[in-house]
């Protein structure tokens, strides 16, 4: 294993690249303390006061954009490579934010979410397969959560913005995110896989060694790791690699390479975690912090819960972070999943008892604590362990493709579980959603048992060849 030095770019460039995913963090918690502003009564609107509808679809819209932003920057990542198409991104990302302050309808916010939604699309697809291409194995897997964890900070940052400034100045301060993103991103070099699937051998060396810290001297010095990991390069390499042959490989992913039996597992798996991201309801109960904090009784204002829980949040992501090189992904998503699940229970059997009449006023710490334990837990795995564990368990030929239908799955769900919630809440009770959420839970939990591979420090190859 190489020394803390020779990991120091692979740091550099997880930061860096992360820094537009704080920006798409804050452009998900956004809306909790601005439709505060934008539904009261001196609504800066020319149409007056943010109706719920109208809520509800400027909040799901980042969604929808995050379904084009999916399918375009993939598309885009094969084409013109991962760096390019991550610099790119920064456009869209820093047009949701500048045209909020000049919003003068509901139209105009429902455009800008789409727009940075789908910058949020690319960063979720395209930065675990930068990540998971440049960096090493032992490390692979806190360079992977740096991505929700740079996203969980964006949410408490714009929850704590919210709380001084107004929505048209929390737009301009995060905008500037943009820059500072192609500031620093503009150095680092593209990753020697996608150079070695376009043929650039030489340039993929260099970067190879850019990103292991080693400098060009003479062959002489490199490792056995490293010639190791150059001849893996070379053996992506196509021979031949006219344009006609790059354009098959980069378009060339067919339901055969899926219907392989390895392959299909490894997608199968990806899809069962990807759907428990959502399905456990901790992002869509996310959206509803205030009201599930005013419903319960508490005695905090709904913007300071707001940044409680963010920031019990960015403690999960952070301990995720701390422990998933240690303990494994396994571990942690299944302890996850079942600390989920009691939280829920906890929440959900308040709330019965509340309904049916039982006095609960001695309780009703219940749930605000059930709440910020089932975050906690959520943090620490279900909610940010799912994106690394898919770019790790995905065959290289077609880990685009598979990594954009996935994450086109997951922003399908979240925009029906987040339109859902209310209409749940309503027929159901909030119990019912809840504990409809908790067997979710359980049920991730047994599939992680029985069918998720261990991904910890293992080549891609080692972990497909386990399946």
């Amino acid at each position: 294993m190489s020394s803390a030095g020779g990991d120091k770019h692979q740091y550099l460039a997880a930061i860096s690249v992360n820094i537009i995913s704080i920006s798409y963090g804050a452009f998900c918690g956004w809306p909790s303390s601005s439709f505060l502003e934008l539904s009261s009564e001196n609504s800066p609107l020319d149409t007056g006061p943010l109706s719920p509808k109208d809520q509800g679809w400027v909040a799901s819209n980042i969604c929808l954009g995050g379904l084009f932003g999916t399918f375009f920057f993939t598309w885009l990542s094969d084409k013109i490579g991962r760096k390019w198409s991550l610099m790119w991104m920064a456009l869209p990302n820093l047009l949701g934010w500048v045209i909020i302050p000049f919003a003068r309808n509901p139209m105009h916010l429902i455009v800008a979410r789409f727009i940075g939604g789908a910058a949020g699309g690319g960063c979720f697809t395209v930065i675990p397969i930068y990540i998971s291409e440049l960096a090493s194995d032992h490390i692979r897997g806190i360079l992977g959560v740096f991505l929700v964890l740079t996203c969980n900070f964006g949410i408490v940052l714009a929850f704590v913005l919210g709380y001084y400034f107004n929505y048209a100045q929390v737009s301009w301060i995060v905008s500037t995110l943009s820059f500072l993103f192609v500031g620093c991103f503009w150095f680092m070099p593209e990753t020697p896989q996608h150079l070695a699937k376009i043929n650039k051998i030489d340039e993929a060396e260099h970067s190879l060694r850019y990103y292991r810290n080693i400098k060009s001297n003479p062959a002489k010095e490199l490792s056995e790791e490293l010639q190791l990991e150059l001849q893996k390069l070379k053996t992506t390499e196509k021979p031949g690699g006219d344009a006609e042959d790059e354009d098959n490989q980069a378009s060339g992913v067919t339901w055969a390479d899926f219907a392989e039996g390895k392959t299909r597992k490894a997608f199968l798996i990806g899809l069962g975690l990807i759907c428990f991201n959502q399905l456990c309801g901790c992002f869509a109960m996310l959206n509803y912090t205030a009201v599930i904090f005013e419903q319960s009784g508490s005695s905090l204002p709904p913007t300071v819960a707001a940044i409680v829980v963010g920031l019990i949040q960015l403690v999960g992501t952070y301990a995720s972070t701390v422990l998933v090189e240690r303990l494994g992904r396994k571990i942690l998503l299944l302890v996850s999943a079942v600390g989920i699940g009691f939280g829920q229970v906890a929440m959900g059997t308040y709330s019965y008892l509340q309904v049916s009449g039982t006095d609960v006023s001695s309780f009703s710490w219940v749930p605000i604590t059930g709440f910020s334990f089932m975050m906690l837990l959520a943090a620490v795995g279900l909610l940010s362990l799912p994106f690394l564990v898919v770019s790790e368990i995905m065959p290289q030929k077609i880990r685009s493709t598979a990594i954009m239908i996935l994450m086109s799955v997951l922003w399908l769900i979240s925009t029906c579980t987040i339109k859902m919630m209310p209409v749940l809440t309503e027929k159901l009770g909030m119990h019912g959603t809840v504990f409809m959420f908790a067997n979710l839970s359980f049920l991730a939990a047994v599939f992680i048992a029985i069918f998720l591979p261990e991904t910890k420090g293992r080549t891609v190859e080692a972990i497909l060849a386990s399946l």
